[in-house]
């Protein structure tokens, strides 16, 4: 079992920060006043190696943040369900998931100097508005002070990837042959990942994808 989780790591750091700016849901658990995790699904972005929230000034997860700063983070993909009939007809136990996954463990605050608070909430709608047609947030602007801003300063992050990489090269590709006649919604992306191109004779391994 351990062995398999060093497989299924992801051990390059470029991975991690392109998979946290392709995502635009994390997932943050802070610890309520009697000892429970509160988790809120957040927008977010990924800044010099910390990730930003907005929020509304006042709240749980807000208190929660200045009684213990200790936080967790989490962002995930479902990248591929696969049914259990892909390897056995009858039995349910072999259906499985193709998923990227990141988890981070670390302390949280409540950003108060404008300019990373501007930085942060710019670059919040450079990611989720793309297209523009907005005026970025100046340092001087009084919204800055109407918007609470929560960063985390990662003391660990843990990546997981499962698209195959576990499997012998010749399961791996009935494996996306599978996926390929299923022709589920997020299938091309699925095997664009597993390293797969569609061609007009079905599917072809162009990629050994190593994470």
């Amino acid at each position: 079992m351990l062995q398999l989780v060093g497989i299924l790591q992801i051990k390059s750091p470029r991975k991690i920060q392109e998979f946290l700016n392709q995502e635009h849901v994390g997932r943050i658990s802070s610890i309520d006043d009697n000892g429970y995790p509160q988790v809120i699904p957040m927008n977010f972005v990924y800044i010099d190696n910390c990730i930003y929230m907005h929020s509304h000034i006042k709240g749980e997860k807000i208190e929660n943040i200045r009684r213990n700063n200790k936080v967790g983070f989490e962002v995930d993909r479902e990248l591929e369900f696969l049914p259990s009939y892909f390897e056995d007809p009858k039995d349910a136990s072999l259906a499985d998931t193709l998923y990227i996954s990141v988890v981070i463990k670390g302390k949280a605050s409540l950003v108060t100097d404008k300019e990373e608070k501007t930085l942060a909430l710019n670059g919040l709608m450079e990611k989720y508005q793309p297209e523009g047609r907005y005026e970025p947030l100046q340092t001087s602007m009084r919204v800055l002070d109407a918007v609470a801003v929560i960063k985390v300063i990662p003391e660990t992050i843990f990546g997981k990837y499962k698209i195959g990489q576990h499997m012998q090269v010749e399961r791996r590709i009935d494996l996306a042959k599978k996926i390929f006649e299923k022709n589920s919604p997020t299938a091309k992306e699925t095997l664009r990942i597993m390293g797969f191109e569609i061609t007009q004779n079905g599917i072809e391994m162009i990629d050994e994808p190593v994470w």
